[in-house]
């Protein structure tokens, strides 16, 4: 058995357990994968907490509360050696389930509702030590109609699956992909230092009908147009002097295997706010640190998909801007009380 499959089984049973979620059965398998001193990197509002059963009753229960049939529907799953030599899996999926009381004070939509998450994790003898997550929660606050912050620019939607529908199989030598992806990367800051867009190569890099699903608050973008106009000209005019990772405190975590590459980072990217123009935010001419956890395909060695998730939540929240307070204001006049569904034989 490779290491990608060793690694793949090890996370095996919480995936399975949270596939359809059962409270007893959910929690067991949880707190079998994960050490009791996992260090747990989390999404605002969650946090940074210890052990598998703070995952747990902080996170899980209260989703499952608000969506009794919780399901966790992974979509990519990677998994290898980084280059410090540590090994780690990747999950790129929604959760998705009825939405009948509500999660972090969004109202409840009576609803099938879905919610995009980015989870990472470190593995050591068979046992997670570390996890980093993101979970889409404005795009959950989207669908109850209730995100409070400036409308996206981007398309909106449930993220979709890899075109090739391969992302549970995925396996290979995935070197190729990788440096790819870091080519990419590089010559993406060339600008605007330098400033001519064309610096940075878009062309030879990503496929002409290549999809970017970018975080809810930023949306998606088809091809190159849709990249820049939805996504990169407003982050680079109100941001422009963006740093990646490997840069003083910056550090992230890269696996590829095959064709796909992802990629995950507590903090990754230091930029200062200094302009105008990015999600209606007003230049606070601070410096912010952002976490962006990422999965690209590559289809005939250009990028073809390329998923993004950013803790945008966390972001407002370095701003001084408490999204949840403004969520409470908004909603003042909604009914926030569960949702009782019948089985529909009674009217």
């Amino acid at each position: 058995m490779s290491l990608s499959e060793e690694l793949k089984t090890a996370l095996g049973p919480f995936r399975a357990a949270l596939t359809a979620f059962e409270g007893a059965a959910a929690r067991a398998a949880v707190e079998a994968v994960f050490a009791a001193d996992a260090v747990l990197h989390l999404c605002h509002p969650f946090g940074d907490l210890t052990g598998g059963a703070a995952f747990f009753d902080s996170c899980l229960t209260p989703l499952a509360a608000a969506l009794p049939d919780l399901e966790r529907r992974d979509m990519i799953v990677l998994a290898g050696r980084t280059a410090e030599g540590q090994d780690w899996v990747g999950c790129m999926g929604n959760y998705m389930g009825t939405f009948v009381a509500p999660f972090l004070d969004i109202p409840p939509t009576g609803h099938l509702v879905h919610m995009r998450y980015h989870e990472f994790f470190r593995l050591e003898n068979g046992r997670v030590t570390e996890m980093q997550m993101i979970w889409d929660i404005p795009e959950v606050m989207m669908q109850a109609r209730a995100w409070p912050m400036a409308p996206q620019l981007g398309a909106f939607l449930c993220t979709p699956g890899p075109m090739t529908q391969d992302g549970l199989v995925v396996s290979g030598d995935g070197a190729a992909a990788f440096d790819h992806v870091v080519a990419m990367l590089t010559d993406l800051c060339r600008h605007p230092a330098d400033p001519d867009p064309a610096v940075m190569r878009l062309e030879t890099y990503w496929h002409p009908r290549f999809n970017w699903y970018g975080p809810a608050g930023i949306g998606t973008g088809r091809g190159i147009a849709g990249f820049r106009h939805w996504h990169q000209i407003p982050f680079l005019r109100a941001m422009p002097d963006r740093k990646l990772d490997a840069m003083g405190d910056l550090m992230s975590h890269w696996v590829a295997e095959g064709g796909y590459v992802c990629e995950t980072g507590w903090p990754n990217m230091r930029l200062t706010l200094s302009h105008d123009g990015w999600m209606g935010i007003a230049p606070a001419g601070r410096e912010v640190l952002l976490r962006s956890l990422d999965f690209w395909r590559l289809e005939n060695g250009l990028i073809r998909e390329n998923w993004v998730l950013v803790d945008l939540l966390d972001l407002y929240a370095q701003l001084g801007v408490d999204v949840f307070a403004r969520l409470r204001e908004f909603n003042k006049a909604r009914n926030l009380g569960a949702i009782p569904l019948t089985d529909g034989l009674t009217t």
